[in-house]
């Protein structure tokens, strides 16, 4: 065999870690930042067909959609750097589980943005009850997470 159980598991997190890179790295940050991320999700929350997204996406995002696109952002960045160095691995995990359910939910309609969420989501699981830390990361050489 030419990886162990847990090489497969640091080569999905690193996957996964460079897929969450890509989220970052592909978004025109002028338009980003300067709102039209915000403005596009606002579009689809106003009609979502379940009111406690539209309602919640009012109450949390609407009145500090500069902070969430930055929040939104970085979250991206900093997840994806976590999981490719394996650096608090197993909170970098929640928290991208956590940001592909908000994004799946938001998006429930649009099946091509449900199949990328959903298997992020699932990676994010698998990582995580796996123990994807064990091997080539940060986490492993200072014995975090043992």
């Amino acid at each position: 065999m030419l990886l162990s159980g847990a090489e497969w598991l640091a080569v999905l997190r690193i996957g996964l870690g460079v897929w969450w890179l890509e989220s970052w790295r592909h978004k025109d940050k002028k338009t980003w930042f300067g709102g039209g991320g915000i403005e596009w999700a606002a579009g689809i929350a106003d009609k979502h067909r379940w009111t406690f997204v539209r309602s919640g996406f009012d109450v949390v995002v609407k009145p500090r959609p500069r902070t969430v696109a930055y929040v939104v952002a970085y979250a991206e960045l900093a997840l994806g750097l976590g999981l490719i160095v394996g650096f608090l691995t197993p909170v970098a995990l929640v928290c991208g589980l956590v940001l592909s359910l908000i994004y799946l939910v938001l998006m429930i309609h649009d099946w091509a943005e449900q199949g990328q969420n959903l298997m992020m989501a699932l990676i994010s699981v698998v990582g995580l009850f796996g123990m994807c830390w064990q091997e080539w990361s940060l986490d492993e050489k200072l014995g975090l997470f043992l």
